[in-house]
This record gives C-alpha cells, structure tokens and sequence, in this order.
C-alpha cells in the first residue's frame, strides 16, 4: 500500500467531472518529471492535452492521465492517415467510429469521476483537442507532414497512395486489387480518390512529382517483396485480380504498408477478427442446487468461427489444409496452423477442467476476468471468450438493475416513506441477501443509505430473527440511535461503546438484541465478536477496511457472517488496491487472493480492456445511484438537508458534565438578570465544549481526536475530497475559522479559503 502511494505521488492524476477533465496539482518537487506539463496544463489544458498526444506513455502517467493521453494519441493518429489532409488542413473531418468508441468506453480505468464518462463526454473530449489541431494548423505556414515533424518525427503522414482490397465473384480470383490515389479537382472543395493509372497521365513529363506521389509505395516495396513485383512490372498501375493466396499476402502485410504511409481498405472481416476461429465457454445456463458463490456451476466449451459453431472435426480438418485464406459457409477463414494447434491444446484445457473439477460461480465469474490465467493459456492470439448461460445472464441483468427486481413489501412497523430509488435498494439488498451474496450500497453521500438499510434490517428482525452486527465510526453512533428510534423504534439494539458506560461498567453482549453497533476501533478489542456468527454484517464508511494490511481490517474481516454488507458514499473504484480489500470482506476470493490480483492489474497497463471486464464482474454486487442522474433520482431536490448527530469525546463529555456541576451551585445562589446572565453565558460554554475542548480552555492545540464534531467533520470531508467535491463550512466562532482551516488542509492537501468580518477587500476579491 505504501509504495502505492508513492507511486501515486510521482504521477500526474486526471480525474473526471460531469463534462470536463482536471488535472490534479500535486506537491511540487523539482524530481518531478511533470512539472513542465503541469504549468502547460494549467495555462490550458486542452492544448496541453493535445500536445502530450504527441508523446509516448511515460512512468508518470497515472491510469486516469494515460486514458485521456490515449484519446488525444488516436486523434493525432487519424488525422496522421488523411490522405487529402494537405488539401484540407484545417477544413478536415476526423470522426470517431461507433467501434472506436465503444473500445474507449471499455478501456476506460478505474478513476474519479469514471461514472461520468459516456459517449457524450468522449466525443466532447475529442471536439475540443480537434479544435486545437484545427487552430493551430490553420496558422501554420509550412506543410501538414512539417507541422507533425516538429512534434514528433517519427509521426508518418500518410502519403496520398491509397491500397483497396475487396471481394470478388469469380471463384479463380476471389479478390480484386487496386491503388488509388488522393487528388484535387480545381473546382472542388475536397479530394478524390482516382485510380494510380491515372497519375501517369497527370504527371506525365515530371518524374518528380510522380516518384513524390509513389514514394511510399517505393518504401513498402523494399520490404515487400509482392509489391515490389507490381511496381517493377506495372501492374501496380490497374485494377488487379487476385487468388486467396496473393490477398492473403496483402491482408498479412498490412501493418508493413501502413508503417510506409499507405492507407489500406480492407474487408471488415478482417480487421475485426470476426471470422477468426476461437472458443466459447458458456456458464450457468441451469440454475445452481444452492445459492451463493460456492454454488455449482454448468459450463460447457465449444468452437466457434465468428458467431457460427464449429465441429472439433471441422477443425482438424482445416490443420491439412494449406495456410491462407479458404471458404467455411460462405465466409473468409484463416489457416494458421500454429494458431489451430494452440486453440485445440486449449480446447483440452477446458475440458479437463469441466472434467476433473467443480466450478463454482465464483470460479466462474475468476474466469470471465481472466480466463488465460486461469488456463495458464499464455497466448494472447487465442480468441477464447466465456458467455454467460441463461441463468446467470438473468441473474447478473436483474441485480444490476434494481427496478426489475421481485417486490417485497416494506414492514408496517418501519416508519418511513422511501423515494422510488430508495425502495428499489431495499428490494436490491433483500435479493442479494436471497441469493447469498455480499453486498456494497455505494449511493452518493445524502441519498439516505441508512434509510435505506435500517428498512431492510427491521424486514430481516421481523420475517428471519437472527443477529446483526453493526460496525461504524465513532462519530456516527448517534447518529444511527436517532435514525433507528425515528424509523424502526420496535427494533431491539445495543451500543457496544464505552461511551455508552458508566465509567464502573464493562462491556457485556446482552441477548434479545437483533442489531449490535460498535466502532471499528472496538471490534478490534472485543474478541467475542468473532464467537458468534452473525446473520448480518455490517460496515458504515466502509473505506475504514480499505487498507488489508491493518490490525483492525483483518480483525473485521475474522468475524463470521452469514451475509456481508458495506456502505459508503466513497467511490470505492478509485484505487484497485482499496476495491481488492472491499470485496475481500464482502465476497472472500471473488477477486482471487493479493498475488492474483495484483497480477491482473499489473496486466491492465498493456489490455486495458481488462478495466472493462473488471467492471463487469463486479457491477452486480455494487449499487451507486448519482445524485447528478436525473434518470434514476428525478425527483431530487436540488438541495438535500441531512441532519448529522455527533456524539462527544470522552474528554468534551468531562468537561461538559464539569460546567454543569458548576452551573448548578451558581444556579442556586443567583436570581433576576444575574441568572439569565448566566444561563446565556453557559450556553456559550456549552457551544464551545461542544465544539473544541481547546475552544472552551483557550488552548491552541485542537487535537481532532478530542472533539466529536472534528471527527464527525472528518468523515464528512473525507468523501468529499475523494469524490473531489467542494464544501463550505460555517461556524458561529471567528476564533473556530483559523483551527478548522489547519484541520481541513490536512484532509484536502490544500489550503481554503477562510472568510470572516475581518477579512481584507483585497483578499475577498481574490476568493
């Protein structure tokens, strides 16, 4: 975790917000590789961005950074294979497929801010970094190929020589062939296409001009020796007919003509591998005997070319053919056999797995992350691809949308309406519960969790009985009291804290409790936790566990329960190591053990669709509803009131009791004005205690520990600084604003603003 940190520390991070990017300022260090593209991206971060496309991936990308730098490296890219892009310059039109973007989309990394990224966000991304091309080069006085140069040299724009290959009827010749070139008509706005004969005509009488036109045909020639035969004989010129075996060629030597300058147009098929021959692994097409992710999974393998099924007879039959291109049902199919012997050892692998060993839905869902790893199948050419059967893609559909959920009606004795999205929660975790799974409600802080959760348990203390553990922050007992009293005041609960004690008394688990609540600093000292199983587990801001290293993460997670729960208005993706230790808890083995998983992510860096695949295992057993979608939670208001109980610290609880033994005597000797004197200045004491003992005492230390609100406040900013949010603060004290503004800069790692009556006009007009 430590060395995560530092990693962290010498990268530069982005994170996300609803339709931008921002870069985080980190502590300034003169080591810092970034330092030079940190004040660029302040000054505008577009243009920064745009620039920082131009360069390969360094060390000090965070995942974030590198994410977007990619999106900028693939416009820089295609505006790079442009055939008429000297023409255009600036008029240019570069637009992202609807492949490329889905691609984006499943490369996208865990990340602040990542729920934001859809295809509305991408393509803003991508209008704005054209836009600075699109500036720039119209301002530019040399050529297109000159302006790429001087960023990066090894950028080739491509030549105006374009390679076609398409399909043809005739059986002998099955594809047909031919260059072509970009040119400008005079009176046309944009270039065409025209066959390469056509310009012998054009430049006829200047070898020049024509030997500039060919020059990446020349290129791919010295490392091709199939076009270098149709540039020495002419034949390159016109239109051509070509066997299986010569396209094959082609298609094979694509990357080489590319890497010349030449843009090639090939079948779809081809570049998208849909033909290609691989393995599909179909699991938990029949519903499991027991629930839960020990369940028994069915899986079965079978070969497919593209969507179609394919005979392992079939197969063989293609390792004696020769290699190249051939006919299977009316589509292209290549032949390599190195490639066919690999898939047919895999094909065995699996079957010996369904063979010899049980596979259970958390080795089923392992599988669907990372299914060479599991196979130890080491190459990364074989197409093997797991599907969910029907059981399981109805499981996983109905959980990750809660609104299609089975109902079940909310307890008479919870006193409470919910919103839609909140009951949609209470059905969600009464399923997960059903299906005997651990669970994560993740909404954005003020979309009442809590609510949420006691509707739930006070469903499970009057249909199932049992136990349930609550574990939480210090600062949030009282909090929980009032909101269980006000809700569910039939539920039977205990604190387990010693500031529910007299100072004589010890802690005792008393019977005839459904919900036990402690801190997490308690469940580490009270060791009979772990001698009862519990029904229910519960963990309040559970970013408390992230770190799996700390005494108190593996003494939580050593208390038995028969279903995990953890709640937390945190997003928990934002570093991969905090999402292992979470599903640790809530799910034991799902994510593998440390080593696997580490190894998966480590493996993220060069398959960053593995984000994708990540994301997709984890999404039913995660609920977080935005405040911010409208789609989900249409009848927010805009502003949320949320009342937070804060419970003191045993030393505000001292002095408290201190100030009121004395309140008591002066009470007693005063009358009139004198005692509403004092009334009124104990309430001022009172406040201050509550606030800070050192506000009470006139002391300047204000350790946070010492006050209930500083803690409370601490659990409050901390969501918001990693959501990175903003807050505003008031209090009732000036002397309160210079301690508060030292406490939150250790939070935030920044300072903020302070503003009070003596505040100077110059430094308001700077806020």
């Amino acid at each position: 975790m430590a060395r995560t940190k530092t990693l962290e520390a010498h990268q530069l991070c982005a994170y996300f917000t609803v339709k931008d990017f921002v870069i985080e300022s980190p502590e300034s260090k003169p080591e810092n590789p970034f330092n030079e593209w940190m004040t660029q991206f302040e000054a505008d971060r577009y243009s920064a961005l745009f620039h920082l496309g131009f360069l390969q991936k360094a060390g000090w990308f965070s995942p974030s950074l590198e994410y977007i730098h990619h999106i900028a490296e693939l416009l820089i890219k295609k505006i790079s294979q442009q055939a008429d892009l000297e023409f255009s310059r600036e008029a240019v039109q570069v637009d992202l497929s609807k492949d490329e973007l889905n691609q984006l989309k499943e490369e996208l990394p865990f990340a602040i801010g990542m729920e934001y990224v859809d295809d509305d966000w991408i393509l803003r991304l991508w209008d704005k970094l054209f836009a600075v091309f699109k500036l720039e080069i119209k301002h530019y006085d040399g050529t297109v190929a000159r302006y790429f140069a001087e960023y990066n040299d090894n950028i080739n724009v491509v030549g105006r020589v374009f390679f076609h290959l398409v399909e043809n009827k005739e059986e002998q010749y099955p594809f047909a062939f031919m260059a072509t070139y970009s040119t400008k008509p005079v009176k046309s706005k944009r270039a065409v296409h025209t066959p390469l004969k056509n310009a012998l005509r054009e430049f006829e009488g200047d070898e020049k001009k024509l030997l500039s036109l060919i020059s990446t045909v020349i290129k791919a020639a010295e490392k091709s020796s199939f076009i270098s035969e149709l540039l020495e004989s002419g034949e390159l010129f016109a239109p051509l007919r070509l066997t299986a075996q010569e396209a094959y060629t082609v298609l094979k030597e694509i990357g080489l003509y590319e890497e010349a300058g030449i843009m090639c147009r090939v079948p779809d098929w081809w570049r998208k591998s849909n033909n290609s021959i691989g393995i599909s692994v179909t699991v938990g097409e029949k519903e499991p005997a027991k629930l839960g992710l020990g369940a028994i999974m069915d899986f079965s393998p079978t070969l497919k070319i593209g969507d179609q099924p394919l005979t392992e007879n079939e197969l063989r039959a293609f390792l004696e053919m020769a290699e190249g291109l051939v006919q299977y049902k009316g589509k292209w199919v290549e032949i390599n056999k190195e490639k066919l012997k690999a898939i047919l050892q895999a094909l065995d692998k699996v079957k010996d797995l369904a063979k010899d060993e049980a596979l259970s839905l958390g080795d089923a869902m392992r599988l669907e992350l990372n299914i060479n790893e599991m196979l130890n199948i080491s190459s990364d050419e074989i197409d093997i691809s797991v599907s969910n059967g029907q059981w399981l893609k109805t499981m996983k559909e109905t959980l990750i949308n809660p609104t299609a959920l089975q109902k079940v009606d909310i307890e008479p004795s919870f006193n409470a309406t919910l919103r839609l999205y909140q009951k949609d929660g209470y059905q969600w975790l009464y399923q997960m519960s059903k299906l005997g799974f651990g669970a994560c409600l993740a909404d954005d802080m003020g979309l009442g969790k809590t609510v949420q959760m006691i509707a739930f348990l006070e469903y499970c203390r009057v249909n199932t009985g049992g136990q349930a553990l609550l574990i939480l922050p210090a600062s949030l007992i009282g909090n929980w009291q009032k909101e269980i009293e006000r809700f569910a005041p039939e539920m039977p609960y205990q604190i387990l804290h010693k500031s529910d004690l007299k100072s004589s008394e010890t802690i005792q688990i008393k019977e005839n409790r459904f919900l036990y609540i402690t801190t997490y600093g308690m469940a580490l000292r009270l060791e009979e936790l772990k001698d009862i199983k519990w029904d229910y587990l519960i963990l309040d801001e559970a970013q408390a566990i992230k770190n799996p290293g700390t005494k108190q993460t593996k003494a939580i997670k050593q208390i038995p329960a028969k279903m995990r729960i953890a709640m937390t208005g945190t997003p928990i993706e934002n570093r991969l190591s905090d999402l292992w230790s979470l599903f640790d808890f809530l799910n034991q083995g799902l994510l593998g053990t440390t080593k696997e998983f580490t190894n998966f992510t480590k493996g993220l860096t060069n398959n960053a669709v593995g984000y994708s695949k990540l994301r997709k295992m984890i999404q039913p057993f995660i609920l977080r509803r935005l405040k911010t979608d409208k789609k989900i939670i249409s009848d927010l208001p805009d502003k949320l009131e949320m009342n937070a109980y804060t419970t003191l610290s045993k030393k505000q609880i001292a002095l408290y009791k201190q100030l009121i033994e004395q309140i008591k005597e002066k009470l007693t000797e005063s009358e009139g004005i004198e005692r509403k004197g004092l009334i009124l200045s104990s309430i001022m004491k009172f406040k201050q205690i509550c606030n800070h003992p050192d506000q009470y005492l006139g002391r300047e230390e204000y350790k946070p520990e010492h006050s209930g609100k500083f803690e409370q406040l601490r659990e409050i900013c901390e969501t918001i600084r990693e959501k990175r949010e903003r807050v505003l603060i008031f209090t009732q004290f000036r002397e309160m604003t210079e301690p508060l503004s030292d406490f939150l800069k250790e939070i935030f790692s920044k300072e903020g603003f302070v503003l009070h009556g003596g505040t100077t006009v110059k430094k308001r007009n700077e806020m």
